[in-house]
């Protein structure tokens, strides 16, 4: 359910996800949003008409545990933040192309979705790379590599779905916090030195403009 009182940004909106696959059903007031039936995921614009849609937000997350995603024109950290603490799931600042909003979409989906009893197992591996998030020892080809805190939870968090890209946005938000102010090139410094300890670059592969994805190189 798309929540967009601006038509000129909903029907594009609207016929982008479509393009990727996404079916989203548009309702353009705060009031229309909590007398919705149950959808899959919402994308909430918090500049509605009718209800601010921080206070939709709080109400969708007293009787639902859907996904949400916020859609803001707002600068406001403190709005970002609170709907944070209240229960969205992701935030994504207008203007955004729709492959990052997709890419989002994908992110939470996976953070949301039931984990099957099968993922018990302590340990994410991406072909000979081995990390435990009991003990946080990461193994490469069964020899250990030496991590910082950051290195090691932003290789886990793309380790959570090998294959799968995750938005900067998010991996900034996930491992340095959601009111992380710091020098843009904090993330590629990361990556660059996870990289360089994997030895080989081919295991953390860059799409401009979207994010990165763990990859076991061929």
């Amino acid at each position: 359910m798309l929540v967009e009182d601006d038509e000129s940004i909903a029907e594009p909106l609207v016929d982008g996800l479509a393009r990727y696959g996404i079916v989203a059903d548009h309702v353009a007031t705060g009031a229309a949003a909590l007398a919705a039936a149950p959808t899959d995921m919402v994308l909430l614009d918090l500049g509605l008409p009718d209800i601010d849609g921080i206070e939709v937000c709080r109400q969708l997350r007293r009787g639902r545990d859907t996904p949400l995603i916020m859609l803001t024109a707002r600068g406001d950290e403190a709005d970002r933040v609170l709907g944070l603490e209240l229960g969205a799931d992701d935030y994504l600042p207008k203007p955004f192309s729709v492959r990052e909003l997709v890419a989002r979409m994908r992110a939470v989906d996976r953070r949301t979705r039931p984990v099957p009893p099968a993922a018990d197992d302590p340990v994410r591996s991406c072909g000979p790379l081995a990390i435990d998030t009991r003990t946080h020892d990461v193994r490469l080809h069964r020899l250990p590599v030496s991590l910082s805190p950051k290195e090691y939870d932003l290789l886990l968090l793309l380790a959570e779905d090998p294959g799968a890209v995750v938005a900067r946005r998010h991996i900034l938000e996930t491992v340095w916090g959601p009111a992380f102010t710091g020098p843009g090139k904090t993330l590629d410094f990361h990556v660059a030195s996870l990289r360089r300890k994997l030895g080989d670059p081919a295991w953390i592969e860059n799409r401009r403009g979207v994010g990165f994805r763990l990859v076991a190189p061929a």
